[in-house]
C-alpha cells in the first residue's frame, strides 16, 4: 500500500468511531445534491466508494436503488453494518475495486478521493466498473477562496504551523484547479468530459463552541491531525487561538454556524467503453 494511503487507512481505523458524531453533520448535507447530480433512481445498482458509516448507501436505498458500500477501513465497515444491517458493505480499495467490468449503473464517492494516494486511478477504476453510459458522482472540498471553513483552517496553518514536517506526500488538498482540469482528468479516465456537471454547494456546519473546530481537526481527522500532531506546543496553541478567533464571527445564538463549500461533480462514462 502506498505510504499516503497507508497513513490515511491507519488514521481512519483510529478515528472511525468519531466520524459520525463529529463530521457527518456537515458531510451528510452534501448527499442529496450528490445523488441528484448523479441522477440516482429506483432499480439502479450503486457502488458507494469510501462509504464510511454508510449514509450515501442508505440515501440511495431510500430512492429505491440497490447499493453496495465499500471502504478501506474495517472499522468503518463494522460501524456501517451495525447502523444499516440491511445494506451490503465490504472492505476494499477504491484504487483496485474488487468488482468486474461494467457492474454498476452509478459509482458515488462522498469526500473519499482525497484520502487516496492516486485519485485519478480511483476515477479510472470507477469508469471500469461502470456500465457504458453510467455516471460517476462525487464531492470534494472547495478551496479557501470559495469556502469560509477551509479559509479558517488554511489561514491558521499558513500563519502559525511548521508545514515542513514528516508526513507522507498525498494528493493536493484541493483536487485540480477547477472545472477544466476536472474535465480533462475525467476524459483520461474514460469519461465523456462534455457530460460533466460541476456545481459549488455550500452548507452551514453548526458547532457548539469556537474551540470545537480545532478539537475536531486535531482529534477526529487524519491529514490535518497528522500535521497538528507534529507541531510544537507553542505553535499548536497559536493555531488553536487563530482558529477560535476566526470562528467567533459566525456566532448565532448559542451556536457557531460556519459555511462549508464543496464541488458536487457528476460525469457519464463514454458509451463505447
Amino acid at each position: 500500500m502506498h505510504a499516503f494511503t497507508e497513513f490515511e487507512h491507519q488514521g481512519w481505523e483510529r478515528v472511525a468511531d468519531k466520524y459520525d458524531s463529529v463530521w457527518s453533520t456537515s458531510t451528510r448535507q452534501f448527499i442529496p445534491p450528490l445523488l441528484d447530480a448523479a441522477q440516482v433512481s429506483a432499480g439502479m445498482s450503486i457502488l458507494d466508494v469510501g462509504c464510511g458509516p454508510g449514509y450515501v448507501s442508505t440515501a440511495a436505498a431510500e430512492r429505491g436503488a440497490k447499493p453496495i458500500g465499500l471502504d478501506f477501513s474495517k472499522e468503518m465497515i463494522a460501524i456501517a453494518k451495525k447502523m444499516f444491517p440491511n445494506i451490503e458493505f465490504r472492505e476494499g480499495d477504491a484504487q483496485d475495486l474488487p468488482f468486474a467490468d461494467a457492474s454498476f449503473d452509478r459509482v458515488l464517492a462522498n469526500f473519499a478521493l482525497l484520502h487516496l494516494s492516486d485519485p485519478e486511478r480511483a476515477c479510472a477504476e470507477a469508469s471500469r466498473v461502470l456500465k457504458p453510459g453510467g455516471k460517476f458522482g462525487f464531492t470534494v472540498w472547495a478551496p479557501p477562496s470559495e469556502s469560509p471553513y477551509a479559509k479558517i483552517i488554511d489561514d491558521a496553518i499558513q500563519a502559525h504551523a511548521d508545514v515542513n514536517v514528516d508526513l507522507p506526500a498525498g494528493p493536493p488538498h484541493y483536487l485540480f484547479a477547477g472545472r477544466e482540469e476536472f474535465r480533462q482528468a475525467f476524459e483520461r479516465a474514460g469519461f465523456d468530459g462534455a457530460s460533466m456537471i460541476f456545481k459549488v454547494h455550500t452548507i452551514e456546519w453548526n458547532v457548539p463552541t469556537a474551540r470545537y473546530v480545532f478539537d475536531a481537526e486535531r482529534n477526529a481527522g487524519v491529514r490535518t491531525a497528522g500535521l497538528l500532531a507534529r507541531q510544537t506546543p507553542e505553535k499548536l496553541s497559536a493555531i488553536q487561538f487563530a482558529i477560535e478567533d476566526a470562528v467567533r464571527p459566525y456566532a448565532r445564538n448559542d451556536r457557531f454556524c460556519i459555511p462549508k463549500a464543496a464541488y458536487v461533480i457528476a460525469v457519464s462514462k463514454t458509451s463505447d467503453r
